[in-house]
């Protein structure tokens, strides 16, 4: 593999950034970074531009977040001083064949790439790599919940709706940790696996009966299905949490409204940037010795 030609773009992000642009500075390839928090002592092999446009010119392969696009479109930035909303114009710097790595586009980013003659890959789907930053992920809801709630998970009443990877998860640390913990989700063998791990199954149509008995309610579907009805139902005190990229899964104007306690946690993995790191790395790295293969 002849990484020494390659010009790589890390543009976006967070700390977990940091790792990902030092692992790709140490196969020799020249990289380029903007948009995630630049640390003092700077990155080894690695050069920090002035905006993305900069940092994508002349890029073989631009590495955007795992975590989901915003519904402008703007990259998961949280600490750049300005969004990031990559255009034609931003992209069209790239050069050919060029290559997207990211956690999942929209169809904007699609329509531009597809216009200029950019691949995408993304990541967001893969499971193994979902589980490798699980722990961080499920870490970090731990402490969303321990300071935003007055009880302990102990014998709290927790619902998690959703049963994919990450939702799972969550289940099998709540049920460890002693929350009467419950599982709405859709798929009958998702919730006979909740089920077989100790949790109480149900529906999502069962949602609005269970809501008045809970103190917790996460949600890991980027899909509506916490909807206002459910959310009138549940007690004051109650805690809801999204863990769901965007669209999310929660009506969040509704929950503002009722007055209920809400966070959008979006990005987890930020809770120990250098284990998922290197986690998304093992992954990006994959496809990009599987790019190379490819243009031999």
């Amino acid at each position: 593999m002849n990484w020494k030609n390659l010009v790589i773009a890390v543009v976006a992000g967070d700390r977990r950034e940091q790792e990902i642009a030092r692992l790709a500075a140490a196969t020799r390839a020249e990289v380029r970074a903007y948009g995630f928090p630049w640390p003092e002592a700077g990155i080894p092999g690695v050069t920090p531009m002035p905006d993305a446009v900069s940092a994508l010119s002349g890029a073989d392969i631009a590495l955007f977040p795992i975590p989901g696009i915003a519904p402008d479109g703007a990259l998961f930035a949280p600490q750049c001083p300005s969004r990031i909303i990559p255009d034609r114009r931003m992209l069209s710097g790239m050069r050919k064949p060029a290559h997207i790595i990211l956690g999942w586009a929209d169809k904007n980013l699609k329509a531009h790439g597809e216009a200029l003659g950019i691949t995408f890959h993304e990541y967001e789907w893969d499971v193994g790599l979902m589980l490798l930053r699980g722990p961080a992920i499920v870490e970090g809801l731990l402490k969303i919940v321990i300071e935003n709630t007055d009880v302990t998970i102990h014998k709290s009443r927790a619902c998690i709706v959703g049963q994919g990877t990450i939702g799972f998860l969550v289940t099998r640390y709540l049920v460890a940790l002693g929350a009467y913990t419950h599982v709405a989700a859709r798929n009958e063998v998702q919730r006979a696996a909740a089920h077989a791990a100790g949790a109480e199954s149900h529906t999502l149509d069962e949602l609005d009966a269970l809501a008045p008995r809970l103190d917790i309610v996460i949600s890991t579907v980027p899909a509506p299905v916490v909807r206002r009805q459910v959310l009138e139902r549940l007690p004051g005190h109650a805690l809801v949490v999204d863990l769901a990229a965007p669209p999310g899964g929660v009506d969040r104007e509704a929950a503002k409204e009722l007055g209920l306690k809400f966070v959008w946690a979006r990005g987890m993995g930020m809770r120990a940037p250098v284990t998922v790191g290197q986690s998304q790395w093992s992954g990006i790295r994959r496809r990009i010795e599987s790019i190379l293969g490819e243009n031999k």
